[in-house]
């Protein structure tokens, strides 16, 4: 914390953070923050913010995009929605047509074929919603494009008993998958492991990984129990991109999973309700919440704990559709569990630039970094929900959200 600090920024970058008086260079714009709270622009790890249709883009991304501004984010990580609008959106925002976070498209490769024994379907096809998709269309709760559909962690396959191995995939299949996700132009690579008795999961993960180095592309996977995330680990993932939920940590397996370094995203607020005006507890595909799940935001925070406590990298993603202000809301309600104010903003700052592994771009204010700042009125240090009293977002150097 820098007491009366300032921060310069200059072509889209941070040329420097002080305590001292700052040299204001003519022409520039001051932006006077005295009683408030300077942090690098917040980061949404992991994030589903493509709504459903071709004409969601035209029509709703926009707005959608500014909600992300207005709250705070400059960078998210769209993890494994339909890469085709994703990619649209994430150039629109590049060349400045639409206002919004940078985006990162993930696309999806799968880890298994069909499965027996109850177990779990084959992955989603590249640029699908799969189990930890959220589901309300049009990128936002209930109310918002339509109909919500039934969110399949409602029934999370990693539930289920394991009974049987999941059919094999061919490697030339696995190998022709990642060349075409690499092809289309994706930033990284979404999986999904359920790790099933004597099943290929972490083989077929391990040549994901393999392969996606041939084309720097990292692997971000989804892996909510114990066991999967064990197998994630030894797979050698770039990312997780859960905390597990499901399953206690032993402490031989907390250590496992942390001294891998593998950064992980939190994504806790699933498994507490979202409040509507009613006062109706929802779930995230703006459905009643399903009751059954409550064990998941017990088991969450304290695994989440265990492993920070052991040295891992825990940052800030939802795995939500509500709008950003909801999600962030009720994700701090989760991680307040078992984190201090100081804890969850570093994972909403520095160890969410590490789950996108955008670290050397983003996630802290300082020099040669990207112009990434958001000022809070309040102190977060105090009362982590002043995280929620954003006044202005700068992008790259550029003002995107200004509350008059």
């Amino acid at each position: 914390m820098i007491e009366r600090g300032g921060v310069l920024v200059r072509d889209g970058r941070i040329v420097s953070v002080s305590g001292a008086a700052v040299t204001i260079p003519q022409g520039a714009r001051v932006i006077d923050a005295k009683g408030m709270t300077v942090m690098p622009g917040f980061i949404e790890s992991h994030r589903h913010p493509i709504g459903a249709g071709a004409d969601w883009l035209k029509t709703e991304a926009a707005a959608r995009m500014q909600e992300y501004l207005d709250a705070g984010f400059t960078t998210m990580l769209s993890a494994g929605d339909d890469i085709n609008t994703a990619m649209a959106l994430r150039d629109q925002i590049a060349k400045g047509a639409i206002k919004g976070p940078r985006l990162i498209v993930l696309g999806r490769v799968p880890t298994a074929g069909q499965a027996g024994g109850g177990r779990g379907g084959a992955a989603p096809a590249a640029g699908g919603r799969g189990a930890g998709a959220g589901a309300p269309a049009g990128g936002g709760g209930a109310g918002r494009g339509g109909a919500p559909r039934i969110d399949p962690a409602r029934s999370d396959r990693s539930r289920a008993p394991r009974t049987e191995a999941a059919a094999d995939i061919p490697p030339e299949q696995t190998v022709a998958a990642v060349a075409a996700m690499a092809k289309a132009g994706v930033d990284g690579l979404k999986t999904n492991i359920v790790v099933t008795p004597g099943g290929p999961e972490t083989k077929i993960l391990t040549l994901i990984v393999q392969e996606a180095k041939k084309f720097k592309l990292p692997v971000i996977t989804h892996a909510v129990s114990v066991v999967d995330t064990l197998g994630a680990v030894e797979a050698g993932v770039t990312s997780l991109a859960h905390t597990p939920h499901i399953g206690q940590l032993t402490p031989e397996q907390t250590q496992t999973i942390a001294k891998a370094g593998i950064p992980m995203m939190s994504t806790l607020g699933v498994f507490v309700p979202n409040f509507d005006a009613n006062n109706t507890p929802l779930f995230r595909d703006a459905l009643p919440f399903p009751w059954d799940t409550l064990s998941s935001a017990g088991q969450g925070p304290v695994n989440a704990r265990l492993l920070w406590e052991a040295g891992i990298s825990l940052g800030y993603g939802t795995d939500t559709t509500w709008p950003p202000r909801e999600s962030l809301r009720d994700e701090l309600r989760a991680l307040s569990v078992t984190f201090s104010p100081k804890d969850i903003v570093t994972m909403l700052t520095r160890n969410a630039a590490r789950s996108t592994l955008k670290q050397d771009l983003i996630g802290t204010l300082e020099a040669g970094k990207l112009g990434d700042l958001v000022i809070i009125d309040g102190n977060p240090l105090d009362d982590i929900y002043d995280v929620l009293k954003v006044v202005t977002t700068v992008k790259g150097g550029v003002v995107v959200s200004e509350k008059k």
